[in-house]
């Protein structure tokens, strides 16, 4: 084979491995683009999950300090004891006695 031979086939197989290396950047930057979308899909979905967490906090805690102070204000306005007891007493039944 001459020179001028060897150096095209040279060039061709270095032309064929510059457009394989090409298609292979691109195939790795749709990855790299495609591992960074999901990244951040799964971040905004553990956000959205902790805001969720914090809000059923937020309403349970409420609601316990609303119970509680319901609770107070009974202790506050109730009478306690022994008129406490009698006055939550169900009243009995009348009885009709016959003369």
């Amino acid at each position: 084979m001459s020179a001028k031979t060897l150096l095209a086939a040279k060039r061709a197989e270095l032309t064929a491995l510059r457009t394989e290396i090409a298609t292979l950047r691109a195939t790795v930057k749709a990855e790299r683009a495609s591992t960074k979308e999901a990244r951040a899909a799964a971040k905004a979905e553990k956000a959205a999950a902790r805001e969720v967490r914090a809000t059923a906090r937020a309403e349970k805690k409420a609601a316990r300090i609303a119970k509680m102070e319901a609770k107070l204000m009974a202790l506050k306005t109730a009478p306690v004891g022994t008129a406490a007891r009698k006055a939550a007493r169900k009243p009995s039944k009348v009885k009709v006695m016959k003369a």
